[in-house]
C-alpha cells in the first residue's frame, strides 16, 4: 500500500470515528421492555497499570447515566433490571506521542433480571471490555488531550452502547413466550425486590 493510500485510509477511519452516536431517534426494537433498576456497583473495581484514579462514586454515576441514555429509552410495560459491576479500569496518563500512547480501558460484568419472575435471565454473566473510542483526540493518546472525566465519559458511553447491543442481540429473552416460561419457574431466592414504574426509575 502506498503512503498516500495509507494516509487516506487513516483519514477515513478518523472521520468515521468522529460520527456521533444518535440517541435522539427511537432505539432499536427490543420487544416489551422497560428498564427499572439500573444498578451499578464499582466498589471492587481494580485500577490496572499506570492510571489516573477514579472513585467508586464517579464510576457508578457516569455509567448509570450513560446506560439510562440508551437502555432507558424503551417504554414497554414489562420491567427488567440491569446489574453492572465495574471490574477494572485504566485511565491513560500522558505519554509520548507516537512512541508511547497509553490507552484507556474499562471492564464490566452485566446481568439482566426479569422483575416479575424474579430471575436472572442470562445464563452466564456478560463481560464487556472496551477501549477508548478511536478519534483524532485519542490518536496521539487521550492522556495528552483529554481530562480524566472525559476519558471516563467516553469509556462509560462505549460500554453502555455495547450493553444495549447485547440486549438487542438477545431480544428473544423479552418475548411473551420467554416471559411465560420464566413465570412457571418462580422467583429466585437471590432476586432483587420487585419494582413498579413509580419506584424504579431508569436513572
Amino acid at each position: 500500500m502506498t503512503l498516500s493510500r495509507l494516509l487516506a485510509l487513516c483519514a477515513f477511519v478518523l472521520l468515521s470515528a468522529c460520527a456521533a452516536e444518535d440517541l435522539t431517534g427511537p432505539p432499536e426494537p427490543l420487544g416489551d421492555f422497560r428498564l427499572a433498576y439500573n444498578i451499578v456497583v464499582a466498589k471492587n473495581a481494580q485500577q490496572v497499570g499506570p492510571s489516573r484514579a477514579a472513585t467508586t462514586e464517579e464510576w457508578e454515576t457516569v455509567l448509570k447515566a450513560e446506560i439510562a441514555k440508551r437502555t432507558g429509552r424503551y417504554d414497554g410495560e414489562k420491567l427488567y433490571h440491569l446489574g453492572v459491576s465495574v471490574d477494572a479500569y485504566a485511565l491513560a496518563y500522558p505519554g509520548i506521542p507516537v512512541v508511547l500512547k497509553p490507552r484507556s480501558i474499562l471492564s464490566v460484568t452485566v446481568n439482566v433480571w426479569d422483575d416479575t419472575a424474579g430471575r436472572k435471565i442470562n445464563a452466564e454473566p456478560k463481560r464487556v471490555t472496551v477501549f477508548e473510542p478511536f478519534s483524532p483526540e485519542t490518536f496521539i493518546g487521550s492522556g495528552l488531550t483529554q481530562t480524566r472525566e472525559q476519558q471516563m465519559l467516553n469509556l462509560a458511553g462505549k460500554a453502555a452502547r455495547e450493553i444495549n447491543e447485547w440486549l438487542v442481540e438477545n431480544k428473544a429473552w423479552f418475548t411473551p413466550e420467554a416471559v411465560a416460561a420464566r413465570a412457571i419457574l418462580g422467583r429466585s431466592p437471590d432476586a432483587p425486590p420487585a419494582a413498579d414504574a413509580a419506584a424504579a426509575p431508569a436513572n
